[in-house]
C-alpha cells in the first residue's frame, strides 16, 4: 500500500476563467483554452510546464484526447474520471498523488462549456436510453431531471424536519447578495424572499431561482508540489485534503432522499486536514439547486440533520452572516455551465489569496469546498485548502 503523507505537501499556484455568462461564437474547447491561458499567466509558468491533465466533460466520454490535441500538450499523467459536477475536485487527489510520486511535475486542471449559447447545448429529451441504466424505471413517470430528483430531495427534506419553501429562499437570496459583490457573475440583480417564492415553478418545491443557471464559461487551475509553489508569481495555496464518496446514482437508488455521501466524503476530509468545522472560514458548495447547501451544510457538520433550514435563516450565510458560503455566489447566481466544481474551487483559491475584492472575506485562512454530481447528489467530493499559516 502505497503510505504518503499528503497534507498540504501540493499546491494550487494559478487558477482563471473565461467566458462567464455568455460567450457567443465560442466552442467548449476554446473556453476552456482560454481559462488555461489565464490559469498559466496566474501562476507565471507557460504551457509547456504542463506535463499533467486532468479534465471531463459530459458531452464526451474521451474528453481528456479532445484537450490533450487541442492544447498540443503530451502530458504524463492523465485524469477524466467523469463523477458528475464534483469531477473536478475529486480530481485533485489522484493528481497530488501523481505529483508527490514524480508521474509528472504541473497538473492542469481544466474545464470549458458553450451549454449556454451553442444550439447543441440543451439536449433534447426522449434520447435513446440504456436498459442498464437503473433512471429507466423513473422514465415511466416522466422526469425532468435533474430538477425533480432534486426537488424529490427537498420535498423529504421538508415532510421530515419542517422546512420550508422560505428557507430554501434564503438560500437563492444569499447566493445573488454575493452575486452582487462580484463583477464576474452573470446574474447580479435585486432579489429578496418575496420575489423567489412567486417565481416559475421550475419542479415543486423550486421556483426559477431555486435552479441553477445555465451558462457558458471555462475554468482551469494548475497544482504543483508546494516547495516548488513557493517559488512561483503568486502565494501558493495548499491542499490539506480531498476525500470523495460515491454512494448510487439515480433519486430512486437513495436509502435516504436527505442524506447525501457528503456524510462520508466530509468528515473524512475534515479529519485527514487536521481541522475542525469551527476552523473553516470560508464555504463553497456546489448548488446545483438551493437543496444542495442545506443538505451540504447538515451532512458536513456546519449543523445537526434537519437543522439546515433554521441555520440559514436570516441572511447567515450571506454577506454579514455568521458563515459565509457561495461567496462569489454560487452555480444559483454566478455561474454555472453544466458542471461547477472548478469555479468553487478558484473562488477558494481567490478568498485565501485575499484577491475577492468587495466579497473578501477578511483573515480567511481555511476553506472547505464541497463538489455535487450527477441527478441526485450523486457522488460528494470535499477539499480543505490553507493558506501557509495552516500548514
Amino acid at each position: 500500500m502505497l503510505d504518503l503523507k499528503i497534507r498540504g505537501q501540493v499546491s494550487i499556484v494559478g487558477v482563471g476563467t473565461a467566458g462567464c455568462g455568455e460567450a457567443p461564437g465560442q466552442s467548449e474547447l476554446e473556453l476552456l483554452a482560454q481559462a488555461t491561458y489565464n490559469a498559466l499567466k496566474d501562476a507565471g509558468l507557460k504551457l509547456q510546464d504542463i506535463d499533467g491533465l486532468a479534465t471531463a466533460n459530459l458531452n464526451a466520454a474521451m474528453w481528456p484526447l479532445n484537450v490533450v490535441e487541442y492544447l498540443g500538450i503530451r502530458p504524463s499523467f492523465v485524469e477524466g474520471t467523469n463523477i458528475g459536477g464534483s469531477a473536478f475536485i475529486a480530481h485533485q487527489k489522484p493528481a497530488m498523488l501523481a505529483l508527490l510520486t514524480g508521474q509528472c511535475k504541473a497538473v492542469l486542471v481544466c474545464y470549458g462549456s458553450n451549454q449556454r449559447t451553442s444550439p447543441f447545448g440543451r439536449r433534447e429529451r426522449g434520447q435513446a436510453r440504456n436498459l442498464l441504466d437503473p433512471n429507466i424505471f423513473d422514465e415511466p413517470y416522466h422526469p425532468f431531471d435533474p430538477p425533480s430528483s432534486y426537488a424529490m430531495m427537498a420535498a423529504r427534506h421538508m415532510h421530515q424536519y419542517g422546512t420550508t419553501r422560505r428557507h430554501l429562499a434564503e438560500v437563492a437570496v444569499a447566493a445573488r447578495k454575493w452575486a452582487q459583490l462580484n463583477p464576474e457573475a452573470f446574474q447580479r440583480g435585486p432579489l429578496d424572499i418575496e420575489t423567489v417564492l412567486k417565481a416559475r415553478m421550475i419542479s415543486d418545491p423550486f421556483t426559477q431561482y431555486d435552479c441553477c443557471q445555465v451558462t457558458d464559461g471555462g475554468a482551469a487551475f494548475i497544482m504543483t508540489l508546494s516547495d516548488r509553489a513557493r517559488d512561483l508569481k503568486k502565494k501558493p495555496i495548499h491542499i490539506l485534503s480531498n476525500e470523495t464518496a460515491v454512494w448510487h446514482k439515480s433519486v430512486a437508488n437513495m436509502r435516504d432522499l436527505t442524506v447525501t455521501p457528503s456524510q462520508e466524503s466530509g468528515p473524512k476530509a475534515l479529519a485527514s486536514a487536521g481541522v475542525a468545522i469551527k476552523d473553516i472560514d470560508v464555504v463553497q458548495i456546489y448548488d446545483a439547486f438551493s437543496i444542495n447547501t442545506i443538505l451540504a451544510l447538515e451532512d458536513l457538520g456546519f449543523c445537526p440533520k434537519g437543522e439546515g433550514g433554521r441555520f440559514v435563516e436570516d441572511g447567515a450565510i450571506a454577506p454579514g452572516g455568521q458563515l459565509p458560503v457561495n461567496t462569489n455566489g454560487g452555480g444559483l447566481s454566478c455561474v454555472h455551465p453544466n458542471m461547477y466544481g472548478a469555479f468553487a474551487t478558484i473562488e477558494a483559491v481567490r478568498q485565501l489569496r485575499g484577491e475577492a475584492g468587495e466579497r473578501q472575506v477578511v483573515g480567511a485562512e481555511t476553506a472547505l469546498i464541497n463538489g455535487n454530481g450527477g441527478s441526485s447528489a450523486s457522488s460528494q467530493s470535499t477539499s480543505i485548502l490553507g493558506t501557509e499559516s495552516t500548514v
